[in-house]
């Protein structure tokens, strides 16, 4: 049976990846991008936020089987704050409502082993509030002390937290919906590209995020997993952030972590 499923971030990277494998076996994808999409908005805004769901919406009739949430940044600015936090969860709030009114839906977003990594707790505080302004502000002063480095990590800290709190809820697990996150490890996407390019960014790199299975993984490695996780295969797994970085987290964290 066809599915019909949102993916965010379609147009390059992990969401590409995904949106591909979904189609070839025959599911349709609703893309959402800045660009090349079947939906174009900006998930840095509440403006592009709603615009992305209310075409989404409109697209699917009201029902959604799965959404896939890739969409992201890295940079050291706000800006990361805003899609990598508020972008997702806006669409996921927004398009849950559809997917509870699919017979197997099931969510799942991009995360990243930077997560673990040291981050704001002062941005982290003011995403899980929800609070988008006190959220931006932290990272305007994060930015100012020469930290804005640690507003990825922060972005994907809270937004793991986040799904892991939700996910139990009435309107998630309560509804049917497993939400679950990936983590990948370094990712042969364009947003890494640059770090290839410098030779003391790739070392820096690979100090941060050892992957002694296999090294670094391509976009797919990543989009099979999160194409599992919103299968009708997938009936209790849920709140789960699965790393997929070729044993960076329990390399960096230990086997005391589980």
């Amino acid at each position: 049976m066809t599915r019909t499923i949102a993916v965010s971030g379609s147009a390059s990277g992990i969401g590409r990846a995904v949106a591909g494998l979904l189609r070839d076996q025959g599911d349709e994808v609703i893309g959402v991008d800045l660009k090349d999409a079947e939906v174009t908005a900006d998930l840095a805004t509440p403006e592009g936020r709603a615009h992305a769901v209310e075409a989404v919406l409109g697209l699917c009739g009201g029902t959604l089987d799965g959404a896939v949430l890739c969409a992201g940044l890295s940079g050291p600015t706000p800006l990361t704050v805003r899609v990598n936090f508020f972008g997702v969860v806006a669409m996921l709030d927004g398009l849950r409502p559809a997917l509870a009114a699919a017979a197997r839906p099931r969510a799942a977003v991009a995360g990243s082993i930077s997560g673990t990594q040291q981050a704001d707790p002062d941005v982290i505080a003011a995403c899980l509030d929800g609070d988008e302004t006190a959220a931006l502000a932290a990272a305007e002063r994060t930015v100012a002390r020469h930290a804005g480095h640690r507003l990825y990590p922060s972005s994907k800290s809270a937004l793991a937290q986040w799904l892991r709190r939700s996910a139990v809820t009435p309107g998630w697990a309560g509804a049917g919906i497993p939400l679950n996150a990936v983590a990948p490890g370094v990712v042969l996407t364009p947003m890494t590209t640059p770090l290839f390019e410098d030779p003391a960014m790739r070392r820096v790199m690979d100090e941060a995020v050892p992957m002694p299975l296999n090294g670094h993984a391509e976009p797919e490695v990543v989009a099979e997993v999160l194409r599992w996780l919103v299968s009708p295969a997938n009936s209790h797994v849920t709140g789960q952030v699965l790393y997929v970085d070729g044993g960076a987290e329990a390399t960096l964290r230990g086997p005391g972590v589980f």
